[in-house]
């Protein structure tokens, strides 16, 4: 049932729908990370002193591009890490169009759903964020202390969190909040296994970035698969 609807949404990757969301999806993530960025540098360089007089040394005027560089590059490689989870929060946002997409071209009997306020969207994004990062950088001391189970650990941790946002998102559509959390609670472990299979091209750069969309539509293929 997992691998029918990961291909079924692969199948629909060229829909017009899923390239407008993968689009703005990316749009605002580069452009969330270019102004972390530029806010980091800019805070460095206001906060450090143009120069410093150092016993023995004598006056420094090096120090605040040096600290501005390294902040720089600092954000930068941080962004590696953190282009995933944000991809996947924005997502969320337009999580909507990739679910009524899919659900036009595979369940055309279905009713429209009503789709969650801007408000309420970005909300569950914003929250599902800080849940991925936080748990994601509370991990880290796992993979220090058991190296050799860090990858099993990343598996199950982001397919645990990628497999109950995006299950509790699709469903509230249909079911309201109550509803998904229940049916989440039934079908726990094939979500969990989606979402390990959602996490797995995680670590494949540039596919990563289009598996928040392809996750959405899986998602939503299973929710009516498993609620039939």
């Amino acid at each position: 049932m997992i691998l029918n609807a990961f291909f079924a949404a692969l199948g629909q990757i060229g829909d017009p729908r899923f390239r407008g969301v993968l689009l703005k999806g990316l749009g605002l993530t580069i452009g969330l990370l270019v102004a972390i960025t530029w806010i980091v540098t800019w805070a460095v360089a206001w906060f450090v002193p143009d120069a410093i007089t150092l016993p023995l040394i004598g006056t420094v005027t090096w120090i605040d591009n040096a600290l501005s560089g390294l902040s720089f590059l600092a954000v930068l490689l941080a962004s590696i890490f953190l282009m995933v989870p944000v991809a996947s929060s924005v997502t969320g946002l337009f999580l909507d169009d990739v679910a009524d997409a899919v659900e036009a071209e595979h369940y055309p009997t279905l009713p429209q759903a009503p789709r969650l306020s801007l408000q309420q969207s970005l909300i569950d994004s914003l929250g599902f964020l800080g849940v991925l990062i936080g748990a994601n950088a509370l991990a880290f001391i796992a993979y220090a202390l058991m190296p050799p189970a860090a990858p099993l650990i990343f598996l199950a941790l982001n397919g645990y969190l990628l497999g109950r946002e995006y299950f509790q998102l699709i469903a509230m559509r249909r079911l309201g909040r109550k509803g998904a959390k229940e049916a989440r609670s039934r079908h726990r472990m094939t979500i969990w296994l989606a979402g390990i299979l959602m996490t797995l091209p995680l670590t494949i750069p540039v596919i990563n970035l289009i598996i928040p969309v392809i996750g959405a539509a899986t998602f939503t293929h299973l929710f009516h698969r498993l609620e039939r």
